[in-house]
This record gives C-alpha cells, sequence and structure tokens, in this order.
C-alpha cells in the first residue's frame, strides 16, 4: 500500500493516491492477481482475431462506423449523397470508410448537431480533407476544431489556419482513435498484450523515484498504446500525472481505467480521494464505497470514507468505518488518528 502523507490542506487527510505497481516499489495488487495478470497476458486470444491493424489503417463498414459515432444510417446516406462525405476505401469486395473519412464523419455529425448549416458543413468537411494529407505526424496527433466556418487542424508542430468565432467542434483524433479500438477493436493480439505486460513491469519498478518518473511515464503510456484494454496501466499514469500536480489529466485517467474495469478499486479510491480533496463529499462517498465492495480489506477506502461521512454529518456511518479501519491498520499514526475521532 502506498505511504500516507500528510496534506496542509487537511492534516488527517492521507495525501496520497494508491499506487498499482509490480516488482520494486509496488503494493496494491496482491500477489495472487499479480499472477492473475501474468496468466491474462499469456493466455490464447479468445473469440475472433484481431485485424492486427492500427486503426488508423483499418477500414469500417457503415454498421462499425454507426455504432462508433452513434450516427444514423439515414444521416450517413444523405452526407455521402451530398458529396460530404462518402466511403472511400474497399474491404472484402464492399466499400469501407477509412480512418480519414471517419475523422470527417466525426466532425460533420458534431456540426450537424450544432445546426450548422449543410452547406456550411460541406465547406468545413472539404476543408478538413484539404488539410489531412499535408499532415507529416500520425493523424492520431490531431486536434480538429471548427466553428462551421473556418478550421483549423492542430499538430505538435503548430496550427493549419487560424480559427476564429466561437468554437463549435473540439476533438482529438487521439481519442476518436481510442474510442475506435474501444467500441470495434476490443481483442488484442496475444503479442501485443505480451509486450504491453512487459512495458508495464518495467515502468512499475520505476514510476516512484524522481529520476525515472519521466521514463516510467513513457512506458505506460507505451503500454496502453500497445493494449489500451490494461486498465492498471492507466491507474498508474494517472498517479504520475497526480503527483505532477496535473490533476485533470489524473481524473481522465482514472475514469478511463474505469471505462474498461469497472470494478477497479484503486482507480474507484483515487476518484474518491480527489473529489474529497475538492470538497465533493458526496460523490467521493460513492467511490469509496465502490472501492470498498470491490476489496472489502482496502483500509484507506475506509479511513477516507470516514472523513467523508463526517464532513456531510453523518458521524454515526462515518464511526462503523473508524472501526473497520483500526480492525484493519490496529497500530500506526492513521490508527491513532482514527481512534480520536472516536473519542477514545
Amino acid at each position: 500500500m502506498a505511504k500516507k502523507k500528510r496534506t496542509s490542506r487537511d492534516s488527517e487527510v492521507p495525501s496520497t493516491v494508491i499506487h498499482v505497481a509490480f516488482g520494486p516499489g509496488g503494493g496494491r495488487i496482491a500477489p495472487e492477481a499479480t499472477r492473475e495478470l501474468a496468466r491474462r497476458a499469456e493466455e490464447p486470444e479468445r473469440g475472433p482475431s484481431p485485424s492486427g491493424r492500427e486503426p488508423v489503417s483499418d477500414l469500417y463498414t457503415q454498421s462499425e462506423v454507426e455504432r462508433l459515432l452513434k450516427i444514423t444510417r439515414g444521416r450517413l446516406r444523405s452526407l455521402a449523397r451530398a458529396g460530404i462525405v462518402a466511403p472511400s476505401g474497399r474491404r472484402r469486395g464492399r466499400r469501407a470508410y477509412t480512418f480519414s473519412d471517419v475523422i470527417a464523419l466525426r466532425a460533420a455529425r458534431d456540426l450537424l448537431e450544432r445546426k450548422v448549416r449543410l452547406r456550411e458543413v460541406a465547406r468545413a468537411i472539404e476543408r478538413i480533407r484539404k488539410m489531412l494529407p499535408a499532415v507529416t505526424r500520425p493523424l492520431s496527433e490531431l486536434r480538429i476544431a471548427s466553428d462551421g466556418k473556418q478550421v483549423v487542424v492542430r499538430t505538435q508542430q503548430g496550427a493549419f489556419e487560424p480559427l476564429t468565432g466561437q468554437m463549435l467542434i473540439d476533438f482529438e483524433v487521439r481519442q476518436l482513435r481510442d474510442d475506435v479500438v474501444r467500441v470495434l477493436r476490443p481483442q488484442v493480439g496475444h503479442e501485443r498484450k505480451r509486450l504491453a505486460y512487459d512495458l508495464y513491469l518495467r515502468a512499475s519498478q520505476c514510476d516512484e523515484h524522481p529520476d525515472t518518473m519521466d521514463e516510467a511515464e513513457g512506458l505506460y503510456r507505451k503500454a496502453v498504446e500497445v493494449d489500451p484494454w490494461l486498465a492498471i496501466a492507466y491507474t498508474n499514469l494517472g498517479n504520475i500525472r497526480f503527483r505532477r500536480g496535473d490533476e485533470a489529466q489524473a481524473e481522465a485517467l482514472y475514469r478511463s481505467a474505469l471505462q474498461i474495469e469497472a470494478t477497479q478499486p484503486e482507480a474507484q479510491y483515487n476518484l474518491g480521494y480527489m473529489m474529497l480533496q475538492r470538497g465533493k463529499c458526496a460523490e467521493a462517498v460513492s467511490y469509496f464505497e465502490g472501492a470498498i465492495d470491490n476489496d472489502p480489506c482496502f483500509a484507506d477506502a475506509y479511513f477516507n470514507l470516514a472523513m467523508a461521512y463526517e464532513q456531510l454529518g453523518r458521524t454515526a456511518r462515518a464511526r462503523v468505518c473508524w472501526l473497520r479501519y483500526l480492525e484493519l491498520e490496529p497500530s500506526g499514526t492513521w490508527s491513532e488518528i482514527a481512534r480520536k475521532h472516536l473519542g477514545e
């Protein structure tokens, strides 16, 4: 378990998120869970074989695009008839959408939902179409923004066109790529699963020390790129961002972990801790209770749940949590704090 530390905001709240790691410096996951994760990395792939292609180079059927973008078949047909976006590739002898088509469809969908006129949508999509071939970096690093008339395509190298007016759409293409994997390509090949697990192991062995944190972050990011379904890697990456003061990205990463593995207690605890620090005690209670439901021996969750209940004025519920915490952690500084709250 990660060491508890005091915080300037509240001397009685453990200033820590839970670290999910294997090897030296690891902690939260029990040895049984370590073996289970290794077993999953080694086990043969089940179900249909994945395409093995990156989303940016794959092709998508009409039904897949409907599922991915939550767009109707009628809307797809009308966009094709209007010459705005039509499938430009072929898959197994049938017309299929390329990833560039999907980018254009996502932009068109968002503009139409904001009541932008079809003619202006067509102009905006045409601009996107013209810009994409000029992009030298991977499509997954793009960001699309538009006000329905002017479109800006941004990469790490800068913007292709200035953006004016109120922004009506703004999305990262990297997130769209991740959505493709999550919705349409959930299977991960055996070799990629093994590689992602190895990257995760290497990262977890060097993510505690400031001198190696950059290396660990890079390894975690590579792990989730190789296997976007490795939930614990998102959690540990979130912990690094949290320690670096980037709470917004940390929160997004914890939520990503829970989208993949809704019962992961570490991500639930970490979100609960962040909500507690923000004074959102009711939300914190929900996350801490979720963590405990999935790990009844999660001592830190009981401690913080008790704190949240006290701030909500629910002292009877808090007392139950303090007592349970002491059952799990009968000695130590934080146990003394729990006894103080109990009036012992």
